[in-house]
């Protein structure tokens, strides 16, 4: 063995190890999301979201306040209160305190768990470029490569958004679950040997076009939960409005979410500023085809399910633009186009024949 391939092989074993440590860290993270949530549960939400249930709704958008003139007499007057309108345009509902709930305990193990999700995304980052440099390319030749290049995608826009002071923190627990099972199934079904690509892959086009589908996958994915969670925070909002009364759990988690209307408009935001995106990714793949291959479009099982992704959050976005569309009706929608990237991500890497198919994974 020469030098160059004991080096290859060692930054591949390096490589290993620092996405396997990674997922320690994600672990301890995700422990310290379990903390915040539990101790902000003990919070004042905790403890007084039944009383708020049954409190009657304010009959205006304005708050009255007593204030003191000379002579000791009072006047009352009237200030705007600030209310977060909901998707629909019949409810007025502020968002909820968070996952901490409010408390300084729950609060400091958000801080905790945030700064080893910071760790864990450097040290995952890090065992991607140590992957990149054994095979001296793009670390997106296999599923494997894509997985991890994925996960560490979504926790950096998670962090660049906590960096940029959005409220987005309740989103913690969710994402480092779910990067934990991309690791898992990453590290067990779909590992794959470094290797290098076959020739007419090995081109400028890898970097650009597998590099926005990841981007654009990760950015969906925030969306997803958002707009999942749009949908149980909608119901709570809906159930306490037509009198009901929430179980315990519904209240001591879902009061802490953003607004129904806050998660609806996060989710429509984060969709429609990568849409465009998505469909450079698309572009950048015909051109790319059309090098490797000699044909902009074959109708490979990747391209069609690229277009109806692209399609469906098209319809999407036109219906969330659309009155009668808003709310619920559009987030079904929104579910079902990440659904189909879901598929086009796994499904049909894995399991239908074409020219983006893995061999072996």
């Amino acid at each position: 063995m020469n030098l160059a391939a004991a080096t290859n092989e060692n930054l591949a074993h390096t490589s290993n190890v620092l996405i396997y440590s990674s997922m320690a860290v994600y672990t301890l993270a995700f422990f310290a999301h379990i903390a915040e949530w539990v101790f902000g549960s003990r919070s004042k939400v905790g403890r007084t979201a039944a009383a708020l249930a049954g409190a009657p709704a304010a009959p205006s958008s304005t708050v009255k306040v007593q204030v003191a003139q000379k002579g000791g007499a009072t006047a009352v007057i009237e200030r705007p209160k600030i209310v977060t309108r909901s998707a629909a345009g019949t409810r007025d509902v502020p968002d909820g305190p968070g996952a901490a709930g409010g408390t300084f305990r729950g609060d400091l193990w958000g801080r905790i768990a945030v700064s080893l999700t910071v760790v864990a995304f450097l040290v995952q980052a890090g065992g991607v470029i140590a992957r990149a440099m054994s095979v001296q390319r793009a670390p997106w030749g296999n599923m494997y490569e894509f997985s991890i290049t994925f996960s560490t995608v979504a926790v950096g826009s998670y962090l660049v958004l906590l960096a940029l002071r959005k409220n987005v923190r309740w989103m913690g627990l969710m994402l480092v679950t779910t990067v934990l099972l991309d690791l898992g199934i990453a590290t067990t079904t779909l590992y794959t040997d470094s290797d290098q690509l076959v020739p007419a892959l090995d081109s400028v086009w890898l970097w650009i076009h597998v590099s926005t589908a990841i981007i654009c996958g990760a950015v969906f994915y925030l969306g997803a939960v958002g707009t999942l969670l749009y949908l149980f925070r909608d119901s709570y909002e809906n159930k306490l409005a037509n009198g009901g009364s929430p179980g315990a759990f519904a209240r001591s988690v879902l009061e802490r979410l953003p607004s129904a209307s806050s998660l609806d408009k996060f989710s429509y935001r984060v969709n429609a500023a990568v849409f465009p995106l998505w469909t450079f990714t698309i572009i950048a793949g015909a051109i790319w085809a059309g090098d490797a291959w000699g044909r902009y479009w074959g109708w490979d099982p990747k391209e069609v399910w690229s277009f109806i992704t692209w399609v469906a959050y098209a319809c999407y976005l036109h219906a969330r633009a659309t009155a009668g569309w808003k709310g619920r009706k559009a987030a079904y929608l929104a579910l079902i186009a990440f659904g189909c990237w879901l598929f086009n991500y796994y499904g049909v890497n894995i399991f239908v024949t074409g020219k983006h198919s893995y061999a072996g994974v």
